[in-house]
Parts: structure tokens; sequence; C-alpha cells
């Protein structure tokens, strides 16, 4: 498969253009999550059909794509209960998501952040719930949600960084909450969302990485090839599925090798996304300069 756009397949640069300047991201992320695209969105949905009936995101993770999105039916979904607990409670009832991040931020004040995150994380740990996780994912270093594979075990360190206000939290929370009015959220694995997408719907998988996010959340039980046999039963059904998947690192020069089935895309894009984070974390915040990442987009038409 020829590796990028080819100029005779552009009908209409102009068009592609503006639709990169209509959507745009929030201004910022409502939960810090590593790997997320927020700043690459639009340059994503800009290879979107223009016109869709309903959109589904099966790896919703911190839903920048979403978000981006705006739309006005979607499905969003995640096998990760605390993370869907988070997006249910942005849709259904903000004042308490903004009750969730006050109440633990408010711990900073009387005991100091570092013991204030570990005090929510040992709550979290001892039994898991959305509203920890909320405080923990913007209180972590870089967004890096991990959990050890035999336990479930959160074990990411305090970040360095000062935490978001509850005050600011809660404008960017509006801000989300409008984006996102349109959509329903379930706790429910990746093959039982794809299988509900039909004729003219949409769906933006964004799985773990198999090449550097073993250590995340969920990554150590995802079977790639099962999303991809699932990509194709709604491929058949007419839904048009994106992907993004490992491309390259080490400066954009190590190409990820990875198999899929070689009729199930049309097309195949390469998105630089900067360095990486989960690097920076796994280097203990040594500088990057020769772990620039892209990202590959896969495209069903």
């Amino acid at each position: 498969m020829q590796l990028g756009l080819a100029l005779a397949e552009i009908e209409d640069t102009t068009a592609l253009d503006s639709q990169r300047a209509i959507y745009s991201s929030p201004k910022g992320q409502l939960l810090k999550w590593i790997g997320n695209k927020q700043r690459f969105a639009a340059s994503i949905i800009s290879f979107f059909p223009r016109r869709y009936n309903t959109y589904f995101e099966p790896f919703l993770g911190s839903a920048a794509v979403l978000a981006a999105l705006s739309p006005k039916r979607a499905e969003g979904s995640d096998i990760f209960g605390p993370l869907v607990g988070i997006w249910k409670a942005l849709h259904a009832a903000p004042e308490t998501l903004n009750q969730w991040y006050a109440e633990r931020h408010a711990l900073i004040d009387t005991i100091g952040k570092e013991a204030a995150y570990a005090r929510v994380r040992d709550s979290y740990n001892a039994k898991a719930n959305p509203a920890d996780l909320l405080f923990l994912s913007r209180t972590c270093y870089g967004g890096v949600v991990r959990f050890r594979a035999r336990d479930g075990f959160m074990s990411t360190p305090c970040g360095p960084h000062k935490p978001m206000t509850p005050e600011k939290f809660a404008d960017r929370s509006a801000d989300w909450g409008r984006r996102v009015a349109g959509t329903d959220f379930y706790e429910r694995g990746f093959e039982e969302a794809l299988d509900r997408a039909g004729s003219g719907d949409i769906v933006y998988c964004d799985p773990p990485y198999t090449h550097s996010q073993t250590i995340l959340y969920g990554a150590q039980s995802f079977d790639l090839d099962a999303m991809f046999r699932s990509i194709e039963r709604a491929k058949r059904r007419g839904a048009f599925v994106a992907v993004s998947i490992d491309g390259s690192k080490k400066s954009g020069n190590q190409i990820c090798d990875i198999p899929y089935p070689p009729s199930l895309f049309a097309r195949e894009e390469m998105l630089v996304v900067g360095r990486s984070m989960l690097r920076r974390f796994q280097m203990g915040g040594e500088t990057l300069e020769a772990e620039v990442v892209r990202d590959r987009l896969l495209l069903t038409h």
C-alpha cells in the first residue's frame, strides 16, 4: 500500500484545509492522558466523511477527537469503568464532577501536594472509582496512567506540575460538557462498540500502541487482531473506520511494523505527533531529541 495520499486522490485540497479550520479542540485537556490526540484532532477529523449518522469512539481515553468533532449524535465507550464514570458524570452531573475534583484538590492546602496525591492514590487502589481517578489523572506524572498487570495497582508517581485549580477545572468542564452534549457514554469493549456501527457511521479507534504503551491500562490484554476483525465487520456494514496506531519513533526513522490485513484499509497517512511523554517518563525526564514520534492513521475508505 502506498504511504500517504497521492495527489491524484485529492479531489479538493481547499476543502480539506477548510475542514481543518472548522473543527477546533478545547483550549485544554479535561483529563491529562498519555497519547491523547488533542493537538492533532483537527488533522485526524479532516480525513473523516463530511456527512455521517453516528460517531463512535470505542477507545475513549481523553476523548480529544470526540471533543473537537462535537458530534450531534455519538457513542463514546471504553472497557475501563472508572474512566467511563468520569465521562458519564460530565454528561449527566457536571456539578458532581467538579465537586469530586474540588474535594481532593482541597487536600493539597492541608497536607501538601505529594501527600494529597498519595492519599488519593491509596484510596483508588483500595477501590477503583472515577472520583479518585479524575484527580490522579490531572496530578500524576505526565498523564501516564499505568497499572501493574498482576493486580491493577495504580503506581504512577505524582507529577512536578501545579495541579489546576478547582475554579479553572469547572470552567474547563463546562466547555467540554457542551462539546459532548450529544454523546452517550458506555462501559463496553471495543468489539461490542464496533459491532454497533453501520452504514453511514464513523468509527475512530485509538487503541493502545503495541510498540510503546504496554504499561498502560488495558494494554496488557489488548488483542490487535480481534480489533481488525471487528473493523472488517463494520466496514462490510458500510461504516467508515479510522485507526490511529504505531507509526514511527526515534526521530521518525524507525518504522513500527504493524501487520494488518492488506485489503482492510484503503489508505495510510503519517502524522507527526512530537516527542514521546511516555518515553520521558521511562527515561526519568531526560530530553528526547531522538524520540520524535509519528502516528499512522489507517482509513478504510
